[in-house]
């Protein structure tokens, strides 16, 4: 696993130990990035479920301003902040070991309104831990037209639980055994 473009290209991360994280292969982080391209410059990314912090080190490899990991497990941590420290992004970085929905409910409340905000969302799959945050992040009344989620889920997910909450579904890449929604408020 490794940073795939920009500023940190080609430097190789690590992942927590065990078998609680799914590394996204450089495959599918490549056609997720090539997709976001437009979108990454300026914005403040938040890398939910983060595991090993690859999406968000990758976005801020590419011109994110800001990257907000989150995750609640100590080896995630722990990957995440020494992946952050071997590609210098220290700075543009905030770490946090915490629950997901509340966090980000409490987050965006003080990311200023003129930031474009991309959410990206990889929690274990088949357990609606997603339905949770994007519950949260409706309540925080922060997102606009122009900020974008991503949620990564299993090929078998519904979809319909997505717009009951409010969001419209921009777009679905279907890989081998996952895909990724890119959502929108309705």
């Amino acid at each position: 696993m490794r940073v795939i473009a920009g500023t940190a290209r080609s430097i190789p991360l690590v992942a927590p130990e065990g078998k609680d994280t799914r590394p996204t292969t450089d495959r599918i982080k490549e056609t997720l990035f090539n997709i976001l391209q437009g979108d990454i410059p300026g914005s403040v990314f938040f890398d939910v479920f983060s595991g090993s912090g690859a999406i968000g080190i990758e976005a801020l490899s590419r011109g994110a301003k800001r990257a907000i990991f989150i995750d609640n497990a100590r080896p995630a941590i722990e990957a995440i902040t020494a992946n952050v420290r071997k590609c210098r992004f220290e700075d543009r970085s905030e770490i946090l070991k915490a629950e997901a929905a509340p966090t980000v409910e409490r987050l965006l409340t003080r990311v200023p309104g003129g930031d474009k905000l991309i959410l990206f969302l990889d929690p274990p799959y088949d357990r609606g831990l997603e339905f949770s945050v994007l519950s949260a992040v409706m309540r925080s009344g922060r997102l606009s037209e122009t900020d974008l989620i991503i949620v990564e889920t299993s090929l078998r997910a519904d979809t319909a639980p997505f717009e009951e909450l409010g969001y419209s579904i921009e777009r679905e890449k279907c890989y081998k055994n996952q895909k990724h929604l890119f959502l929108r408020i309705s």
